[in-house]
């Protein structure tokens, strides 16, 4: 069993990486090994690895520098998809394709369903949802949309408050911005699970949109309030405490790309059909700040 896997050095392909060993070759690239920025360089990759399914959650996610680098963001985010569903189409193998609550506006009171309309704001959103549209073309395909992506490896926000609070002895964080943290090791073994069930059987019919995100709901600033806390509890020497952590709204930080008020996903239908049990968001963040401070 071939499994081919972009973006091994992201925070959910690093994940990945090491959760589909179980299940057959994973062949993980980088963008030294598969330059997604070349077309020709994705065709001729896959045409000679012949892999059994694809699997893609690297993308472009500068969201403000997509603003400026729209061209990168769409031949990464959008063709790169393309050429991904079109050769799995070829060779009549299923992909799983990562996307974002930035197709979104953010504008609904609810929580996200996966039959609701798309509004992307931003550069980055609308890349990501032109890399669905082209996926959804092909029929054997599962699009995981997910929000607020952390873990041990990269680049997120929960690290960079656990930097800034040794740093600084004040911060500010805007409170207007409603959404769900999600591991990279959730998200993994979301797609562990899913991957073993497709590749099981042959009979497969539930291909789609499917959000995924982890239970509860927050917003950033009380996100980083908890981070702060938990962090100090488990022993970590910081500069500050949450109570120094000041709450704005969005207005009063100005980014150049306009993210969701409300990235909550509703996450029923993928619970349901793959009958998944997901954690609490604040117990998974507990989890990656006692693998640090414990």
């Amino acid at each position: 069993m071939k499994i081919l896997l972009t973006g091994k050095d992201g925070q959910v392909g690093f994940e990945l990486h090491k959760k589909l060993a179980s299940l057959g070759n994973v062949i993980a690239t980088d963008r030294h090994k598969l330059n997604l920025e070349n077309s020709d360089a994705i065709r001729d990759f896959i045409d000679e690895i012949k892999p059994d399914i694809i699997i893609n959650p690297a993308a472009y996610t500068k969201v403000d520098q997509a603003e400026t680098e729209s061209q990168l963001a769409h031949q990464i985010n959008a063709i790169a998809p393309q050429l991904l569903a079109e050769k799995a189409s070829q060779l009549n193998i299923p992909i799983i394709h990562f996307s974002t609550d930035y197709v979104f506006d953010g504008l609904k009171n609810e929580s996200y369903l996966e039959t609701d309309k798309v509004n992307p704001r931003s550069v980055y959103g609308q890349t990501k949802w032109e890399g669905e549209k082209a996926v959804r073309q092909y029929k054997k395909h599962i699009i995981l949309r997910t929000s607020w992506v952390f873990g041990t490896h990269g680049q997120n926000f929960l690290k960079t408050i656990l930097k800034l609070i040794q740093e600084k002895s004040s911060l500010s964080i805007v409170s207007d911005q409603q959404g769900t943290p999600t591991s990279s090791d959730v998200l993994a073994e979301v797609t562990y699970k899913i991957v073993k069930i497709i590749l099981n059987k042959p009979s497969f019919e539930d291909f789609g949109t499917y959000h995924v995100a982890l239970e509860g709901e927050t917003n950033w600033h009380q996100y980083a309030c908890f981070v702060t806390d938990e962090a100090i509890r488990l022993g970590l020497k910081t500069r500050m405490s949450s109570k120094d952590i000041k709450s704005i709204s969005s207005q009063a930080f100005p980014t150049l790309a306009k993210r969701p008020m409300n990235a909550r996903l509703n996450t029923t239908k993928i619970k349901k059909t793959f009958m998944l049990e997901l954690p609490d968001w604040k117990s998974e963040v507990l989890s990656l700040l006692k693998h640090y401070y414990d």
